[in-house]
């Protein structure tokens, strides 16, 4: 019977049928759904590149509808061992060196292991290759993509999380120097990607 009926509708009522599932197919691609009453996650990523240019690796990140937010990462041409990986507070990459994309992403009174931006360190195999994928709470994609946004940062050192016990001195300094507080002693920056929202 149902099918029946189906078949008996006016060629104009079929016609705003369609419409409407137009329009609801449309609204899970605009950012504003995805088809099932849900709201869309927030997108985007990071094109990282090198001193020289070359787009050595890509980040992308993801918000969930619990606010937390998945980092995926892969990277090339790394020297083999860890490397700190890090937002960083400015979303301006300027080779060589990338001092313009500033410190790391943080709140005033956080130091380094707690900033809001230290990711965990990347690990890069002997074929200078590195992949990773988290999961962390620390920031929401709307605070990066901000005012003058955010960088995501390769060292080319390891990263120690200034976790270093108070019984280690160096001169009088007990337990992490100035330095370690900022960067964890990740050295210089090697590759840096300004955090951009994806566009659907």
């Amino acid at each position: 019977m149902r099918r029946r009926i189906a078949y008996l509708l006016p060629a104009a009522a079929l016609t705003v049928l369609g419409l409407a599932l137009v329009a609801t197919a449309q609204s899970g691609s605009n950012g504003k759904g995805n088809g099932n009453g849900k709201r869309a996650r927030t997108v985007a990523h990071a094109s990282l590149k090198s001193s020289d240019g070359r787009t050595v690796g890509k980040v992308r990140l993801r918000e969930r509808r619990n606010g937390k937010v998945v980092v995926m990462v892969r990277a090339r041409g790394l020297q083999p061992g860890f490397h700190g990986f890090h937002v960083h507070e400015k979303g301006l990459c300027e080779p060589p060196a990338f001092t313009s994309a500033g410190g790391h992403h943080k709140q005033a009174d956080q130091t380094h292991g707690g900033h809001a931006g230290d990711l965990p360190p990347l690990l890069a195999t002997g074929d200078g290759k590195a992949r990773a994928a988290f999961v962390t709470d620390f920031f929401k994609i709307s605070e990066l993509v901000a005012e003058d946004g955010s960088a995501i940062m390769i060292h080319a050192g390891r990263d120690n999380l200034a976790n270093i016990p108070s019984r280690y001195t160096s001169g009088t300094t007990t337990g992490p120097d100035e330095e370690t507080l900022k960067t964890g002693d990740s050295g210089s920056r090697s590759a840096c990607g300004v955090v951009e929202r994806k566009r659907r």
